[in-house]
């Protein structure tokens, strides 16, 4: 009978660890360390609060794709087109697949960061591109990088 209950803590211990599941992405669901969206300022204003050095803070915006794989990383969209690459501090949390199109409060450090070209394809891979779009990357380039350590869903 002790075994039994041993067993029974083990699982209910592993399975609170998976509590923040990729089906519940509902409105003020948190990963990592959570967040709220006070002092969060818009992605689209981040380039100008960096001013080419790196930024420790809150930033808002919606969600435009997620790695299809694991939920590992998400990109917001920009007005200019581009997009903010998401990635979470120490890969400690996942985002749902299915979260694009939700508005998203981050708290973490931007950065500059150079991407390699085979790092773009991983990328673009994990994204769902087709075969033809992966191939037509060919030279690395230069962007803004987040680190999240929390995210609220909106």
């Amino acid at each position: 009978m002790r075994i039994f209950a041993i067993i029974l803590l083990a699982a209910g211990i592993s399975f609170n660890g998976f509590s923040q599941s990729p089906a519940a992405a509902a409105k003020g669901v948190t990963y990592g360390t959570g967040t709220t969206p006070e002092g969060a300022i818009p992605v689209n204003e981040l380039a100008s609060k960096m001013n080419g050095n790196p930024y420790s803070g809150k930033v808002s915006g919606k969600v435009t794709e997620v790695c299809q794989e694991k939920g590992c990383w998400m990109k917001l969209e920009k007005e200019n087109g581009d997009a903010l690459m998401v990635k979470f501090k120490d890969y400690g949390f996942f985002m749902p697949k299915d979260i694009i199109g939700r508005d998203v409060v981050l708290d973490g450090d931007a950065n500059y960061k150079e991407v390699s070209v085979k790092q773009q394809r991983h990328y673009a891979a994990d994204a769902g591109k087709s075969r033809e779009e992966i191939e037509k990357i060919k030279a690395p380039k230069k962007e803004v990088q987040f680190v999240a350590k929390g995210v609220l869903v909106l």
